[in-house]
């Protein structure tokens, strides 16, 4: 049986799977369905400065090989996160890692340093979500803002600090080395493809927002090419996502240069896929005689 477990910039995981932010809450719906000591990490869902009521209904719609969300960050605010929530995630035997989000760069360090000092295994810094007005998709889209921010807080931030960016750019590469050059220890990618659908009878959009963030299997072989590229230019750890739905998509995702697999959609469409996910990875890696995850990563041959 291979050895599962990762050292993710200094944080010991059971295994590489982690649930991806948005998708698994703060895992107290699905500790009903599963074993979340088996998990690598549950990425909690965004968490703001203040609470933060989301977008108007409807707000999510189902798409061939996937989903568009405008759920817009609802969430009760990071003191009352902080009161009832992570105690429950920091009682689970497994890595914590807090998503923060934010409109200004004020509110991202405020947020961070609460987060810091109530205690959990690392910061996602969310700079790329494309579902909020004048939030972190501002700051996500090029090099310099995305810099900027990390930068700041950095300053403040006395945890792991790992960014995720946005694929809805000209050079993903180019910001991941941007935040890797002001103190990110890690990158997770990719958050949601801009999208929208219709309904062509009634002729008019089925979310109220319009537009969201596509995800599920359909953005696949675009998260793919992304964490290639990525893990080509920066020295840190990726952290890889999108369309992971088998063990064998998360081994891909590795073999590309992913030190860990985020899964995100699959949990919307089974409960139980998370666990079957890293079953079917320590499958893969005995059935390739892999004597552990880590000596998966960045094995693609070209």
């Amino acid at each position: 049986m291979a050895d599962m477990k990762i050292n993710l910039c200094g944080v010991e995981l059971n295994n590489p799977i982690i649930m991806a932010s948005g998708t698994f809450g703060f895992g107290r719906e699905m500790a009903a369905y599963n074993d979340l000591s088996r998990l690598g990490g549950i990425s909690s869902k965004g968490i703001t400065r203040n609470p933060r009521p989301g977008n108007p209904t409807p707000r999510i719609a189902e798409t061939p090989s996937g989903c568009i969300n405008s759920v817009g960050l609802e969430n009760p605010g990071v003191e009352k996160f902080i009161e009832r929530e992570l105690p429950f995630m920091k009682s689970l035997d497994t890595g914590v890692i807090v998503n923060v989000s934010g409109s200004s760069v004020e509110e991202y360090c405020e947020t961070v340093e609460l987060v810091c000092a109530a205690g959990a295994d690392m910061i996602e810094l969310n700079i790329s979500c494309p579902n909020i007005k004048g939030g972190g998709m501002a700051f996500g889209t090029s090099a310099e803002p995305a810099a900027g921010v990390v930068k700041e807080v950095r300053k403040v931030c006395t945890l792991p600090l790992m960014v995720k960016l946005s694929p809805n750019v000209a050079d993903i590469a180019a910001i991941a080395k941007a935040v890797e050059g002001e103190g990110a220890d890690a990158v997770s990618l990719i958050n949601t493809l801009s999208a929208m659908a219709i309904d062509a009878r009634t002729r008019r959009p089925i979310l109220k927002q319009i537009m969201g963030g596509l995800s599920g299997p359909a953005v696949k072989p675009v998260a793919l090419r992304m964490v290639y590229q990525v893990s080509q230019a920066v020295k840190i750890p990726v952290v890889g996502l999108g369309g992971v739905t088998t063990g064998i998509d998360a081994a891909e995702f590795m073999i590309c240069g992913a030190s860990a697999v985020m899964v995100g959609t699959a949990n919307l469409m089974d409960p139980y896929s998370c666990v079957r996910i890293v079953d079917e990875l320590n499958d893969y890696l005995d059935e390739m005689g892999i004597g552990s995850a880590a000596e998966l990563v960045g094995t693609l041959m070209v």
